[in-house]
Parts: structure tokens; sequence; C-alpha cells
């Protein structure tokens, strides 16, 4: 492995690269390479847990409601303040819970008065439900299909960040999404506003173990990345970060050296639409923990607040380009017209014949 980037805060490039004369990726970024890391994170059980949502959207005083692969939900909070999570409609007469009301921790329906409280009623029975202090998972047994797990495969996150969650839906499935993520040679030709002088310094190949499974501990790295994080001017940041899959619908990024170490982004792919959907939806939510050994970081942490909205922004900017990358691709293997291979070709009503001319 090559040495890691410069311990210092910023860098001062001479000049920026033109980007039509950055070096060329497209060698490295091998179909194979890709398609071998995303089998190995599809191989490696969640435990039927899906992430729905940040748990700042969920407050004591109203219900929130999901689809989670064409199955309805919804989800409140008890008195004690834990979520909790069970179908979307009223085993009443079917009236939609994400208009209930919440009073003293029981969801209220808005038709005709039921109050659930969390326990088995008429037909009606609860999720598994967790909040892991940033998001919020519910487990769905049917719908994965999995020996399921106590607690989801929640990455280890530092203490004393500035976090924010960023979501966002495209018409792909999870694959696509984790394919992109699993694709860091991409990084400064279709995000040159944000990353310079990308190298991927670790690539486990073909035939890397893909051992890992559930848990908050640590899994398997994919992909070591010696990169600039872009500033204003020529200033840039040098950093290296390290990308692991610790299962099928999840991608961590962790800054390991250089300004920031120990910041990490989760990125989670939800099928919102049932499997096989002629057209597939999947929501992408974006969890990012900004830390820094800085001494001024203190005053970076109190700000909080308003850097919340910008790391938000910082991130949707990112997916804009890269939800089009996975749309793509999915639009790709739908046709049949994928190059090298790479991933399974979806299923459902359709087909490639029924598929549109790919634009």
């Amino acid at each position: 492995m090559s040495p890691g980037p410069r311990r210092l805060p910023l860098r001062l490039r001479r000049g920026p690269t033109p980007w039509e004369r950055q070096r060329p990726t497209w060698r490295e970024a091998a179909p194979a390479a890709i398609g071998a890391a995303l089998a190995r994170a599809q191989a490696r059980p969640a435990g039927n847990w899906y992430v729905v949502g940040a748990s700042r959207e969920l407050r004591p005083d109203g219900p929130l409601g999901r689809t989670v692969a064409g199955t309805e939900l919804v989800l409140w909070r008890d008195a004690r303040g834990r979520p909790l999570a069970g179908p979307g409609a009223c085993p009443h007469l079917g009236a939609p819970l994400r208009r209930a009301a919440v009073r003293d921790g029981r969801l209220l329906c808005h038709w005709h008065g039921l109050a659930l409280d969390g326990r088995r009623f008429a037909g009606w029975a609860p999720w598994p439900a967790h909040d892991d202090g940033l998001l919020l998972w519910v487990r769905l047994d049917r719908v994965g299909a999995e020996p399921p797990t106590e607690r989801p495969p929640c990455p280890p996150r530092p203490a004393g960040g500035v976090a924010a969650v960023y979501a966002g839906r495209g018409r792909c499935e999870p694959e696509d999404v984790l394919a992109n993520r699993l694709d860091p040679w991409h990084g400064a030709w279709l995000h040159p506003y944000s990353f310079t002088d990308l190298s991927v310094v670790q690539d486990p190949g073909e035939e890397a173990d893909p051992a890992g499974g559930p848990g908050c501990g640590e899994f398997p790295v994919e992909f070591a990345v010696d990169v600039s994080f872009r500033l204003a001017g020529p200033a840039v940041v040098p950093v290296r970060a390290e990308f692991a899959a610790p299962g099928p619908r999840t991608v961590v990024m962790r800054i390991v050296e250089g300004t920031g170490a120990g910041s990490v982004v989760e990125t989670h792919a939800t099928p919102l639409t049932p499997a096989g959907a002629a057209t597939p939806v999947t929501l992408v939510t974006e969890a990012v923990v900004a830390v820094s050994d800085w001494r001024g970081f203190a005053a970076v942490r109190a700000a909080a607040p308003v850097l919340r909205p910008l790391l938000r922004a910082a991130s949707g900017r990112l997916w804009r380009d890269d939800l089009a990358y996975a749309e793509r691709r999915w639009t790709l293997r739908r046709a049949g017209r994928l190059p090298g291979g790479a991933g399974r070709r979806p299923g459902g009503p359709g087909g490639a014949e029924a598929q549109p001319p790919v634009t």
C-alpha cells in the first residue's frame, strides 16, 4: 500500500488539473472487480432490517408513514420515546395510520379513534423497530426472508461529531446503488466539483474473503482510496478513506487518515417497490458523521444546526449524479445490455422487450 496522505489540515495545489487531463481510471474500474465486491455485499445478511428514515423525523407527537418493498407501515414513539412499528392500515376499516394522532404513546386512528399501543390487536401485529440515535430501522421478516437478528447491522460511529442525514429516491434497485458506491474510481471524473487526485490504493480483487455478517463490529474493507476533497480555490484536503459493505443494502466509507479521521459516510438503499416491479424505486439514505481532532472543531460542533443543511446539500449534489449512474445501470441491466455482465438482470413483468430505448 502506498504511503498515506499528509496530515496537514489542507494543501494548496499549484493549479487544478483540467478535467480531461486527469489520469483515466477505466482500466482499474473493471466490471468484474465491482461485480465481485457487490456479490460479497449481497452475500452478507442484514437480518431483515431496513433503514426507513432519520431518527429526527419521528417526533413524539406524530406518526411516520413509510413503504418498504410495497409494504405499507407506520412508526411512532411510545411514552418512553422508543420507536414502535406495524402495518400502515388500521385493523378496523383500513384507514391510513400515517395520518393518525399520537397521544401518551398510543396511536389514535383519525377515522374512528381506535387506539394501538404497539401490541397485537384484531390481526394487526407489530414489527421490530430500532432507533440507533441517527437512523430508524424496521425489521420485515416476510420481505427479507432471512434468519432474523435482534439488532440491525449498525456500523460503529464516532462520538461527538456533527451528523446530517440526506434522503433521495431513484428508479433503480438497491444493488444499483451499491454498485455505484463500490465503484470508487468514478469519484474525480463524475464529481470533479468535490474530488481530485483520486487513487485506489487497496482493492481486494475478485477472490477476496466474503466473511462478515450483521453486528456493530468492523467489516471487511473492500477498497481504500487516497483522495483530496476540494475546498475554495486551490485548497484541498487530502485523506485516505476505506469502503466496507456490512450487508446487501449498505456501504460505509470511513476516513482513516488525514483531517477528519474517524468521520463516516453511511449509504443505505431501501427498496420502496415490491421485488420484480416494472419500475422499481429505491430510497437512498445517507448519514454523514463528521469529526476532527482540530482544536477549533468545538466551535464547529456548536454550529451544527447551521452546518446540517450544508452537509445535506453537499450529499444531495453528489447524489444528483450518483442516482443518474444507478438509474442508468438499472436500465441497462433490464435491457440485458450492461457491459461486462456485472449484476443480475431484473425480473418481474415487462421484461427486456417492454423496456423503452436507453437514452
